[in-house]
């Protein structure tokens, strides 16, 4: 007897393909009792999955490792384009199923995969399939962006509006929380960490009820144009229709800019002040996320939450900054909140900078007997990443200027629109765009590490590359991790 297998496949999950669906299931089982040399496996299905892929298809990737398993011998689908949209996912795939000793039977084509000339007549079908997922999918894109330009919002619903059948309407409970996010960062001087701690600790959920909320969470609240009544879509874009992955717009396509389309929560006076607010904390911090050389570096051994720096004042009025656990600082010692959460640390340690910077200091002295030429590699490293960075950086700003005015100039956005999408470009440039050392030789570059290394010289970007971890444990214990080493060096705070 011969042991058959089914493989079916829908796209959607409208009703008329659910029929589809579940006619096609019906279909095989019975084709296969008809056969009175054939017996029933059993049927994959998926359903809602597109065929240009295979990584999400479950039933699909079950199906072939169950042929693996040499569990049946034959499978019957509808078409190629059941089976697969992507014809070097057809070809593969039974390519390896016959050399299982697996047949694909493709009943509305009439190939046997296990024909002499199948391979031929399945390369042929399968392109078709291909080129008409490639033709469906510019046809929805288009679709797509010409909704947009007249106002249909995509996405989902956010935190102070909810989005139902294209369109933005304010939720009173939300609203009143996103002006609070954003008056306490324009007007009580509290940065985004600050407001998110302040909301964990008050039990107020997230747009998706999550209980903690995050700086970066409160940040891409603070940035989001929707809020003064603007809308801007296409901020991602899918390169490839058939890996489906998407990427940030960087002017690949025109973005669709719209201003003043719906209701604002917040005034566009207070959304340019949190903007320029923004702007100007990352100006004060040199224009980068990493404050210091040990920012982003330096982690508790009891919760593993990073370790976040503070400014202290002495009493000959003299200034230091020191280390200490994030979850501490923003929760306290460990307790359970009213949701019964744990929430806080106990380490009890913190870490001064100077003696941290001494610590590293010393570790790179052990490393530097052993491996000579880490400033070399080190700083060299730091170079080309600095020469990639502005380069690549500024020949994105071009292009989204220069599709801005393209798209100004066809009519499809207005001045204001330009001026927009100019300005926002604009902040982005100044946040970003650092100088390079394109113009400094490698010797020099070289010699700097080396006072670097000898403490004659300050370098976030050479710390930064240099270190991998610091681990600060509960009894005083600090543990050392540089790049490219394999070393875990040890010391103890006094």
């Amino acid at each position: 007897m011969i042991r058959a297998a089914g493989y079916c496949r829908v796209s959607t999950d409208h009703t008329d393909q659910i029929n589809s669906f579940e006619a096609q299931q019906r279909y095989f089982r019975e084709y296969i009792e008809h056969r009175e040399d054939w017996e029933l496996y059993r049927i994959f299905a998926d359903a809602g999955i597109s065929g240009t892929g295979t990584k999400k298809r479950v039933q699909f990737n079950r199906m072939m490792e169950e042929a693996r398993q040499g569990r049946f011998d034959i499978i019957i689908t509808k078409e190629v384009s059941r089976f697969s949209r992507n014809i070097l996912d057809t070809i593969a795939f039974t390519r390896e199923l016959r050399a299982l000793r697996v047949g694909v039977i493709f009943l509305t084509d009439g190939i046997n995969t296990l024909d002499p000339d199948a391979e031929l007549r399945l390369s042929i079908m399968a392109s078709i399939a291909q080129e008409e997922s490639r033709r469906t999918s510019a046809r929805v894109k288009w679709g797509q962006t010409r909704q947009m330009e007249q106002g249909v919002v995509f996405g989902h619903s956010l935190l102070g509006y909810t989005l139902k059948k294209g369109k933005l309407t304010i939720d009173q409970a939300g609203a009143v929380l996103v002006r609070r996010i954003f008056e306490d960062y324009a007007y009580a001087g509290k940065s985004a960490c600050a407001i998110a701690g302040a909301l964990t600790d008050e039990g107020i959920p997230t747009s998706k009820g999550k209980t903690l909320w995050t700086a970066a969470g409160v940040l891409k609240i603070l940035k989001n144009e929707k809020y003064c009544g603007d809308l801007i879509q296409k901020k991602t874009y899918t390169p490839d229709y058939l890996t489906h992955l998407k990427k940030p717009n960087s002017g690949e396509e025109p973005l669709v800019v719209i201003r003043n389309h719906h209701e604002s929560i917040v005034s566009r006076e207070l959304w340019e002040k949190v903007q320029d607010e923004i702007y100007r904390r990352r100006r004060k911090n040199g224009g980068k996320r990493e404050k210091f050389p040990l920012s982003g570096k330096i982690f508790c051994g009891e919760c593993s939450a990073v370790f976040v720096s503070r400014n202290k004042k002495r009493k000959d009025g003299s200034v230091y900054r020191r280390w200490g656990c994030m979850s501490a600082a923003l929760h306290g010692k460990k307790h359970s909140d009213k949701n019964g959460r744990i929430t806080g640390c106990d380490i009890g340690r913190l870490l001064r900078d100077d003696i941290a910077m001494k610590i590293i200091a010393e570790t790179l002295d052990k490393e530097l007997h052993e491996h000579g030429d880490i400033a070399d590699d080190v700083i060299s490293k730091i170079l080309s990443e600095s020469e990639c960075r502005t380069k690549s950086h500024a020949s994105s700003t071009a292009a989204k200027h220069e599709k801005a005015v393209e798209e100004y100039l066809s009519g499809h956005i207005t001045v204001e629109e330009l001026d927009l999408i100019r300005r926002k470009y604009d902040r982005e440039e100044r946040l970003l765009n650092l100088p390079s050392p394109a113009d400094t030789d490698r010797d020099t570059l070289v010699l700097l590490g080396r006072k670097i290394l000898a403490g004659e010289e300050l370098s976030t970007p050479f710390w930064q590359t240099v270190i991998n971890r610091i681990t600060v444990q509960k009894d005083g214990t600090v543990f050392v991790e540089l790049t490219k080493c394999d070393t875990i060096y040890r010391f103890r705070l006094t």
